[in-house]
């Protein structure tokens, strides 16, 4: 890599035509975003490249760190993209908070340069919410989309390859980093990134928990008090199955998966016990190898897995996973 650069400010001009010093340069346009990576590719800088959603938590700034150990310059993208969310998921009350964002990118002393893309930019033909009535190019991952998170999100993971893929054209990064939490769209990148002969290292940084062992996500902030005081459950579910798989010698799915059905249900009639004025709803627990995502009835000795899970606590969806006989994805 070469020698890292002294920290810089950037003037921009806001929507009122006011000018704003930042620390970071902001960039909202495609073309002015380019003209910005040209540059340090004249520098011979190795870029690591982040694409977020924003709602920035501590999880997402231990990318952009890792990022930066490994890369002279870090790139972060805010794009909340329509094409992942279906009709009646939360696209409009998805948390899009900028400014706590700058601020926390700023905090990190880490990142060189925000993309901030517009959607008329991304989707130049429009996008809507309804897969049906959408047009123009996306991007398909066969065989690894469909299982999983891509059965009660089928339009999931094709929004996700889409949005990366016009990402990773405009950033052009040598190097991208995601959260191990999502593991299964971790798969499905590594495929892309190796099928379309991309020229792109991508890294998937581990989990980073609250000290109760609650995967940090956008979505927690939707939580009350007392869901978060219940969240911990999946966690401890899936920590169960690969306790009785570490410990246990456990092989069979049925008696691997036994302690974390019993956990949710334990937690489930708990709360109906206690008056609790929202319910805990199951979505899938799941047992698939690392490379097909195929799901095992029966786990080989040394064989590498995922074992994941989703559930509801009142109207919020959680996901969460650990890794068996395998440390990264």
């Amino acid at each position: 890599m070469s020698a890292p650069s002294n920290t810089t400010t950037h003037t921009t001009s806001n929507a009122e035509g006011k000018f704003i010093t930042r620390k970071i340069p902001v960039f909202d346009s495609i073309a002015e975003f380019r003209e910005w990576r040209k540059e340090q590719t004249r520098q011979n800088k190795v870029i690591g490249f982040v694409p977020t959603m924003g709602a920035l938590h501590d999880g997402h700034l231990e990318l952009v760190k890792t990022a930066k150990k490994e890369c002279d310059a870090v790139v972060v993208s805010i794009f909340v993209n329509p094409a992942q969310f279906a009709p009646h998921e939360d696209l409009d009350q998805y948390p899009r908070t900028f400014d706590t964002d700058y601020a926390s990118l700023v905090s990190t002393n880490a990142c060189a340069a925000i993309l901030l893309p517009k959607v008329s930019e991304m989707y130049p033909v429009g996008i809507s919410l309804d897969r049906s009535q959408q047009r123009g190019a996306f991007v398909e991952v066969q065989g690894l989309s469909h299982q999983m998170e891509g059965i009660p999100r089928p339009h999931f993971f094709r929004g996700v390859a889409t949005v990366v893929t016009k990402l990773f054209n405009i950033v052009q990064p040598d190097r991208a980093f995601f959260g191990q939490k999502d593991a299964q769209q971790c798969v499905v990148l590594r495929a892309m990134i190796r099928d379309l002969l991309l020229p792109i290292t991508m890294r998937a940084v581990p989990t980073r928990r609250e000290a109760d062992g609650m995967a940090l996500s956008s979505r927690n902030r939707y939580l009350t008090p007392e869901m978060r005081k219940i969240s911990t459950l999946l966690y401890r579910a899936i920590s169960a199955a690969k306790n009785n798989i570490v410990e246990h010698k456990a092989q069979e799915r049925e008696e691997i998966l036994k302690p974390a059905y019993a956990i949710i249900e334990q937690v489930k009639q708990e709360c109906k016990d206690q008056g609790l004025d929202f319910d805990i709803r199951l979505d899938y627990l799941s047992l698939v190898d690392v490379e097909t995502l195929s799901e095992l009835q029966v786990l080989g000795e040394s064989q590498a897995a995922i074992l994941s899970g989703a559930i509801y606590v009142g109207t919020t969806r959680l996901i969460d996973n650990v890794l068996i006989n395998t440390e990264e994805l």
